[in-house]
């Protein structure tokens, strides 16, 4: 006999999964209390990396139904949603999903749905990247400086390297100029690649 599980998800404490669990009983699907199962956790982790989770999968059955209200309560952005939806298919657990109608996902039509979804977030994935790199190249070739400002002027820079020349230690030079080691030891490895040898 199948048994009917729900997933809600929430990403901070000051949140409740109760909505949640309110449309899936309001879509008809009668959840006994013991397999609704609701955590707490950031979106970006992984489905298969979350606690309750993965206590969900260990209770999982062939013939179960497992049923959320969207699909990024399944996975953190579209391929680990699809990678979840495979391997509860594989389990012989059935997924539906409210925000797609309550489509079965591991069926012909649910399959087909996560295709075009996945293909669709695979396609916005190579625009961003495509819109960051152009982005990049522009500003670089308008002589922006990428990255974040130095913690230390121009001057201080050749001060600090004259400095290391002459003794002083990178430990001394991070206390005086207020910053870290790293600092010192980047401004002398920039300093020694533009000729300014020791």
């Amino acid at each position: 006999m199948s048994r009917t599980f729900a997933y809600a998800r929430v990403s901070t404490a000051d949140q409740t999964t109760e909505n949640q669990l309110h449309e899936i009983r309001a879509a008809g699907f009668a959840v006994d209390v013991r397999r609704a199962v609701t955590e707490h956790i950031s979106g970006s982790v992984a489905a298969s990396e979350r606690p309750g989770f993965a206590k969900l999968l260990d209770r999982l059955e062939d013939g179960d139904v497992l049923i959320v209200t969207k699909l990024d309560r399944l996975g953190r952005n579209a391929m680990d949603v699809r990678s979840t939806v495979e391997r509860l298919a594989g389990m012989g657990v059935r997924v539906h999903c409210l925000a797609l109608g309550g489509v079965d996902l591991t069926s012909a039509a649910g399959r087909m749905t996560m295709g075009v979804l996945t293909a669709v977030a695979e396609f916005e994935r190579d625009l961003l990247i495509e819109r960051t790199t152009a982005g990049i190249e522009r500003a670089r070739a308008e002589g922006k400086v990428m990255g974040r400002p130095s913690a230390l002027t121009i001057e201080q820079q050749r001060e600090a390297h004259q400095r290391l020349a002459q003794g002083a230690s990178v430990s001394q030079l991070a206390r005086e100029y207020k910053t870290t080691r790293q600092t010192i030891m980047r401004v002398r490895e920039k300093l020694q690649s533009l000729g300014r040898t020791e």
